[in-house]
């Protein structure tokens, strides 16, 4: 069976930005794109690529848009197979539906940016919450995401990371002949013995790298212990990276708040397009 990757739609110049990425992404694969818009209304905010013509009042700027992006992918991207879908009932559980059979759903996010009330948009926030596949995250104002750059995955090496985060990652950085930088946080202990405490850490990242590196002898991997929360790192090694990944356990939670604080200063704040992967 052939794999897909889905964008959602909206019209907005993040949801543009997202599916800009996401057909680049699908060729790295490979894999066919899906290009979709949920819900009832029309994508008020709908802003043409460059060189489209502004839809006339009264039209059906809905299709008009999926036309549009697909005419434009596909024309950047040859060899690259667009599809288009108009899906009914509520955007958020539309898309997690559209989501199931795919390999990852890609969403444009407004990040923190320059209003502080807007962080993801409501339907992005509810599907990445629920999500039970890996979830993309795009800045409009970044050009789509960085196209070259290390791939940084976020580890808490004592939370027993499911296998399908570190396989999301090292599979992202053989994908783009990256290199996978890993930050992990750490706490010293009431007493610590801070040499001890730092060979202790790197022992178990190397134990829980090892099956991995054979798996991808091509990838080269380094590791940045930080104490303490590793969200403002991952914030930071964002600004030069192709991705930031980070986990999300479970996926029937209710709210973005309920992430993880890591995961949700990330998502926030970060510059490269994140992957929040949901894992047991």
């Amino acid at each position: 069976m052939s794999r897909t990757l889905t964008v959602g739609l909206d019209g907005s110049p993040e949801s543009l930005a997202a599916a800009e990425w996401a057909a680049r992404e699908a060729l790295l694969w490979p894999a066919a794109l899906r290009a979709v818009y949920a819900g009832d209304q029309q994508p008020s905010a709908y802003r043409p690529f460059a060189g489209e013509t502004v839809p006339a009042p009264g039209e059906d700027r809905t299709e008009r848009m999926l036309r549009e992006v697909r005419a434009t992918l596909t024309h950047r991207h040859p060899g690259l197979d667009v599809t288009t879908d108009r899906l009914e009932g509520r955007p958020a559980t539309a898309l997690l539906e559209a989501a199931g059979d795919a390999e990852l759903l890609v969403l444009g996010s407004r990040g923190l940016g320059r209003a502080a009330g807007h962080l993801l948009g409501s339907v992005a926030s509810a599907v990445l919450a629920r999500a039970e596949r890996p979830v993309v995250l795009v800045r409009g104002d970044d050009g789509a995401g960085a196209v070259e750059g290390d791939v940084v995955l976020g580890l808490e090496l004592h939370d027993q990371a499911d296998d399908a985060l570190l396989a999301f990652a090292f599979e992202a950085a053989s994908r783009r002949g990256a290199a996978l930088r890993i930050v992990h946080g750490w706490r010293l202990p009431a007493y610590p013995d801070v040499l001890s405490a730092g060979t202790d850490e790197r022992e178990v990242l190397d134990a829980l790298l090892r099956p991995w590196r054979e798996k991808y002898p091509t990838v080269e991997v380094t590791g940045e212990a930080v104490v303490g929360g590793a969200g403002p790192h991952l914030v930071d090694a964002s600004r030069n990276a192709a991705l930031v990944v980070v986990g999300h356990r479970g996926g029937h939670a209710s709210a973005v708040g309920s992430v993880g604080p890591v995961t949700q200063e990330v998502v926030r704040h970060a510059v490269a397009p994140v992957a929040v992967v949901p894992h047991d």
